[in-house]
């Protein structure tokens, strides 16, 4: 707790420092923060590896059925969930990723940059190494990550209610022995399934506007005491009793 009221006075710090020194939205960030920084304003048209990091933490603020891609380009898609992060917390929305959105974003991750509501934790209840799945561990590690990014931001859209994660990635053994299917997105680590506060229909029909091309609900076999959510090539909804 100590650790993250540090990092957002500092994020405020930084902003307030700019605002005095005159700095405006089109020079860079030069705040220290212990998971990862940006040194620049990056706004459409930019392209590297920062915008890749970007993207993996506004990928959960998109319209229905869309998705983010992490390609390191920030175009048209890129500037809009810029411009609905920016309007979920309070800032200019104005679609251009400068100091203040930046701080906001260090506020919101913890050291091994995940959310500060989620861990690698949460979305592993498998194995430590997150090895024996569907791909490579760090690539499965990778995904869980880009999925946690989504739930933080559909956590926000709910009022900030808890959700809980009852299962996240799975290795063969694990799915085998929880008598997941065969083809299961947990292998991959891009999936979770969801318990909390919020009713499931709730979590199912909000999720679609954070990112989530797989969701499961109630009324689809086996999805009755819980939501499902996950990334996939092709879209596939159903929640029969949500009406999706």
């Amino acid at each position: 707790m100590f650790r993250r009221a540090t990092r957002t006075l500092l994020a405020i710090v930084m902003v307030m420092s700019g605002m005095l020194l005159g700095v405006g939205a089109t020079s860079g960030t030069a705040h220290a923060d212990s998971c990862y920084t940006w040194n620049r304003t990056l706004s459409q048209g930019s392209s590297g590896s920062d915008v890749t990091q970007l993207q993996i933490r506004v990928a959960g603020w998109v319209t229905s059925g869309e998705r983010l891609s992490y390609d390191g380009s920030y175009g048209a898609r890129t500037t809009a969930a810029v411009k609905k992060f920016q309007a979920a917390y309070g800032l200019t929305a104005d679609g251009v990723a400068g100091p203040a959105t930046f701080s906001k974003i260090y506020a919101l991750q913890d050291a091994d940059c995940t959310p500060i509501h989620f861990s690698y934790a949460e979305l592993n209840k498998c194995n430590s190494d997150w090895s024996g799945g569907a791909v490579p561990a760090a690539t499965a590690k990778a995904n869980a990550l880009k999925t946690m990014w989504k739930l933080e931001a559909l956590r926000h859209a709910l009022g900030d209610v808890p959700i809980t994660v009852s299962s996240g990635f799975r290795s063969y053994s694990c799915n085998s022995a929880v008598g997941g299917s065969a083809t299961s997105r947990h292998l991959y680590g891009d999936a979770a399934d969801l318990v909390g506060s919020p009713s499931f229909c709730t979590l199912a029909r909000q999720s679609r506007v954070h990112g989530f091309s797989e969701i499961l609900g109630p009324g689809y076999p086996g999805h009755n005491d819980h939501t499902h959510v996950a990334f996939r090539p092709s879209q596939f909804w159903s929640a029969p009793t949500c009406g999706m």
